[in-house]
């Protein structure tokens, strides 16, 4: 990742680019899906269609001004990032190439799409404040807390065990943005999905080598880590993106989850890695991969429908889980408690001395000597209109 082959014929042959545009590129027709652009990373944004992509994840470089070898107590070498695609000449050129991107990206994102950016201390406060000057709106700042970061070998500052990553929108007024909620936090033992995310570094079987052992890319991904962001922000079919492809993590994670992806790379031996890397995936099946359904995106249902549809009578009783209190059902569909006529919510606040609460789960209704939250009702009612709709 941090780094952008061409897989439509023809256009290799065309692009000669540098770091900072186009150089007389046929515009695309359409974005790319499934493929491997190579080149420049910003005169390639420029050919693809405006409002095209459904997410971005960019790992850009991080401009870490490596001035000296690091070396470890026994004075081995560590193998550090000091590729060229990494330098720059100063703050102002590495500011004026992230404006170049970040714009190009902006561009090419739909109204509800969202885009993550990882990056470090060298780079991170720098590419926020940029976002944010472009018009992006910030959703989160997520911390990806690694369990087996890289020791501070010469014990002169912390352990640096964290990278962080922005999460935003295109603009402050995107408001239906993807964003699994529902999903996420049942995966998460039905707890809020929180901003910081323990993942280990990219090791093992996972992490791609050369003929000699080598690393293939010196700050690979773990697949991890992009994982949780495509089933965070995106569905299955969306076109995830990425300007910084390297090897290949982001295409060969969403593939798996049944998203397309495009990738930009400029590096041959990078691109010819997720290449191999993502012929070798196999998509999971549909059902596995299915977006959850989300409480926000279903019908609403109103209590006086429930009456309406004959799921509960007028008159009947409703109480809490505890039964401490009774409330009628009316014929309008509004609930009577101790001479209060008012909703399901606004009685069920009452009944606790709360400003507010939740009636579709407070409220109970007894079938063959057993209470259940009327919210169960509610769940038939919509499984019913989903029925009439087919």
């Amino acid at each position: 990742m941090r780094s952008a082959r061409v897989g439509a014929a023809g256009l290799k042959a065309r692009i000669q680019v540098t770091r900072t545009g186009r150089s007389g590129q046929e515009p695309l027709r359409a974005t790319a899906r499934n493929d491997i652009l190579r080149g420049d990373c910003v005169g390639l944004m420029q050919t693809l269609a405006s409002s095209s992509v459904d997410l971005v994840f960019a790992d850009p470089p991080y401009n870490l001004q490596l001035a000296n070898a690091l070396t470890r107590p026994d004075q081995s070498l560590v193998d550090a990032v000091d590729d060229d695609w990494d330098k720059f000449a100063d703050f102002g050129a590495y500011d004026a190439f992230t404006r170049d991107w970040l714009g190009e990206a902006r561009r090419l994102m739909k109204p509800t799409a969202t885009i993550f950016v990882i990056g470090s201390y060298h780079n991170i406060f720098r590419v926020g404040a940029i976002m944010q000057d472009l018009g992006f709106w910030i959703l989160n700042d997520i911390v990806w807390r690694k369990n087996n970061p890289m020791p501070n070998f010469r014990g002169r500052r912390f352990t640096n065990a964290h990278e962080t990553m922005i999460w935003a929108a295109r603009d402050a007024d995107s408001k239906n943005y993807t964003f699994n909620y529902e999903a996420l936090k049942a995966a998460n033992e039905d707890c809020q999905m929180r901003s910081d995310w323990l993942l280990p570094l990219c090791t093992g079987g996972e992490r791609l080598k050369d003929g000699a052992g080598r690393k293939t890319h010196p700050t690979q991904k773990p697949e991890a880590l992009l994982g949780r962001v495509i089933l965070s922000a995106s569905k299955p079919g969306d076109l995830v993106f990425d300007p910084f492809f390297g090897t290949g993590t982001t295409g060969a994670v969403a593939k798996r989850l049944g998203r397309d992806w495009l990738g930009l790379e400029r590096d041959e031996d990078y691109a010819a890695a997720a290449q191999a890397r993502i012929a070798a995936v196999e998509p999971l099946p549909y059902d596995v991969i299915a977006a959850a359904p989300s409480k926000r995106s279903e019908p609403r249902i109103a209590f006086a429908s429930l009456v309406e549809a004959g799921l509960i009578q007028p008159g009947a009783a409703l109480t809490d889980a505890k039964r401490r209190h009774v409330a009628l059902v009316r014929a309008d569909g509004a609930l009577s408690l101790s001479g209060f006529v008012g909703s399901i919510h606004k009685t069920g606040a009452l009944a606790q001395g709360l400003p507010a609460c939740n009636g579709w789960t407070f409220w109970h209704y007894e079938e063959k000597g057993a209470l259940a939250p009327i919210d169960d009702l509610r769940v038939e009612a919509r499984a019913r209109l989903r029925v009439a709709a087919e």
